[in-house]
C-alpha cells in the first residue's frame, strides 16, 4: 500500500517523501539532478520525516556535489569524432556514407563506424543507432532473463525494451512485466544485470523495503557496487536516472 507523494522543503531542499507499508524510514539521493526522496512508514509524519533528513543534509550535499561533478555526453549529433558508448566502453565514432541500409561497425576496440546514406537526417542516423543498441540489448538480455528467472524462482509473463526518461528499468508485479531501458545498452554489462535482478525481486517484493534488499543482498552480494558504478557512469544528453 502507497500513499500519495508529496514535498516538503528542508533547509532549502526540496524532499519527495512517499508513504509505504515498510518497517524502516529509507532516504535517497538520485542522479543526475540530486533529486531528494524518502520513504517513510505509514506511521511517521512529516515533522520525523523532517528531523531525519536535517540529520542528512550534509551528506545530501556531498551527493549533490558529485553529481553535478558528473561527466555528461552533449546532445548527439552522429558526426565523425563523437564519443559513443557500448556496454561501458567508449568510442570514437567515425561516418562513412554509403548507399543503402544503415549499419553499425567495429573494426577495432576504440573505433564505431556508421554506415549510413550521405542525404540521412541526423534524426536518421540515431535511429539507425538506437535499433542496433535493441538488438544488440534484447541478445543481452534474453540469457540473463532466463538466468535469473530460474534463480529467484519467478516467471515473467512478458519483458520489452523502452525508451524511458526516468528510470533504467521498471516492473509491474500484478501483470509480471518489466521494461528496461534502452539506454542500458550503453552501460557494463555488471550494470545490466543488477537491473534485471533489481526488477524481477519486484515480483517477489513490490516495495523497497527490508525483504527486498535481503532478497538482493542475498543474490547478488554486491548489487550496491553495481548501483553505485551505473550512478556514476558517463550521463547521457538526457536525464536518465534510477
Amino acid at each position: 500500500m502507497n500513499t500519495d507523494g508529496h514535498q516538503i522543503k528542508v533547509g532549502g531542499v526540496t524532499v519527495q517523501v512517499v508513504r509505504k507499508a515498510i518497517k524502516n524510514l529509507h532516504l535517497g539521493v538520485y542522479p543526475p539532478n540530486g533529486r531528494v526522496r524518502v520513504a517513510a512508514p505509514l506511521a511517521v509524519n512529516d515533522e520525523a520525516v523532517r528531523l531525519a533528513v536535517v540529520g542528512k543534509l550534509g551528506w545530501i550535499k556531498r551527493q549533490r556535489a558529485r553529481f553535478d561533478s558528473q561527466s555528461r555526453q552533449s546532445a548527439r549529433e552522429m558526426v565523425s569524432g563523437e564519443s559513443h558508448y557500448y556496454l561501458g566502453r567508449r568510442y570514437r565514432l567515425r561516418v562513412i556514407n554509403q548507399s543503402g541500409p544503415g549499419r553499425i561497425q567495429f573494426p577495432n576496440m576504440s573505433t564505431m563506424v556508421l554506415h549510413i546514406p550521405k542525404d540521412a537526417s541526423p534524426e536518421t542516423r540515431i535511429r539507425v543507432m538506437e535499433t542496433w543498441y535493441r538488438g544488440q540489448l534484447r541478445e543481452l538480455l534474453t540469457p540473463l532473463i532466463d538466468k535469473w528467472q530460474a534463480a529467484l524462482g519467478v516467471q515473467l509473463s512478458d519483458w520489452s525494451i523502452k525508451k524511458m526518461k526516468t528510470r533504467w528499468g521498471g516492473c509491474n508485479p500484478d501483470a509480471r512485466r518489466i521494461w528496461l531501458n534502452l539506454e542500458l545498452a550503453k552501460k557494463p554489462i555488471q550494470c545490466i544485470e543488477y537491473i534485471v535482478v533489481h526488477e524481477l525481486a519486484h515480483l517477489i517484493e513490490r516495495h523497497h523495503n527490508d525483504r527486498f534488499v535481503a532478497i538482493m543482498d542475498k543474490h547478488l552480494p554486491h548489487w550496491h557496487l553495481h548501483r553505485q558504478e551505473l550512478n556514476a557512469a558517463p550521463l547521457g544528453n538526457e536525464n536518465w536516472i534510477y
